[in-house]
């Protein structure tokens, strides 16, 4: 029988990406497991939508912020760090997809929004987070990409920004080190979602990866049990 996951005491994370599919997941997830956990979200049904789903009495708590501004990303951490007790870990699972026209052809607004979306969300609640994680240690883990990874047509701006991720959580990792704090990464391939079954309805989802089956690879990230893991970058591409 496979061992499971357990968060050893209080713990308070914060789960960045929270209302989206693979976010739902991660936070039933950790709920289940005693974590208290806070969400920023933009959209207030979606919101009352996780709410619903976590239940009556979830230590869940959420709050409208703009991540991709330095200032909102600081001022939703030092809330939620308030309201979690103890911060001890970060998932940054928020992010966008956009792509499909050559490099020469693709808008110059996809560069910002790409760029913004994916990295600067995750530059933004790192830096806010850090103080709070040296305090006890913790762990954070953030949504690569194992698409941009390989690279591939179409996709030059948001590859660029989930390769940028990816060196960023190697580079925390070694400055964190003996600070007690961890950095990793997942990689999915693509996700078995209600938004990517609408958006290629011709393809395969037999060939994806579940939300709740990355989410525990999460989990394990976040939890004791991987004390010994900093600075990988996890491929979690095959279906589950």
């Amino acid at each position: 029988m496979a061992r499971r996951v357990s968060l050893e005491g209080p713990r308070g994370v914060i789960v960045t990406g929270g209302t989206g599919a693979l976010g739902r997941a991660l936070v039933l997830q950790l709920l289940e497991r005693g974590a208290r956990v806070a969400v920023p979200y933009r959209g207030q049904a979606e919101w009352q939508a996780l709410q619903a789903e976590a239940g009556a009495g979830a230590a869940l708590s959420g709050a409208p912020a703009d991540l991709i501004d330095p200032a909102g990303a600081r001022a939703f951490v030092e809330e939620a760090a308030a309201r979690v007790g103890v911060l001890d870990g970060v998932a940054l699972v928020a992010g966008g997809w956009a792509g499909g026209k050559r490099f020469d052809e693709a808008p110059d607004d996809e560069w910002g929004r790409m760029r913004g979306t994916n990295l600067e969300t995750v530059v933004h609640v790192c830096r806010a987070a850090l103080p709070h994680l040296r305090k006890q240690g913790g762990s954070v883990v953030a949504v690569g990409s194992r698409a941009a990874d390989a690279g591939g047509a179409g996709m030059a701006a948001y590859a660029v920004a989930k390769v940028a991720v990816h060196a960023l959580i190697r580079v925390l990792a070694d400055e964190n080190r003996d600070l007690g704090v961890r950095f990793n990464a997942v990689l999915p391939g693509t996700i078995d979602t209600p938004a990517n079954r609408r958006a290629m309805p011709d393809a395969d989802p037999s060939k994806w990866t579940s939300p709740v089956a990355i989410a525990g690879v999460v989990v394990f990230l976040l939890s004791p049990d991987s004390a010994p893991t900093t600075g990988a970058l996890v491929p979690v591409d095959l279906p589950a």
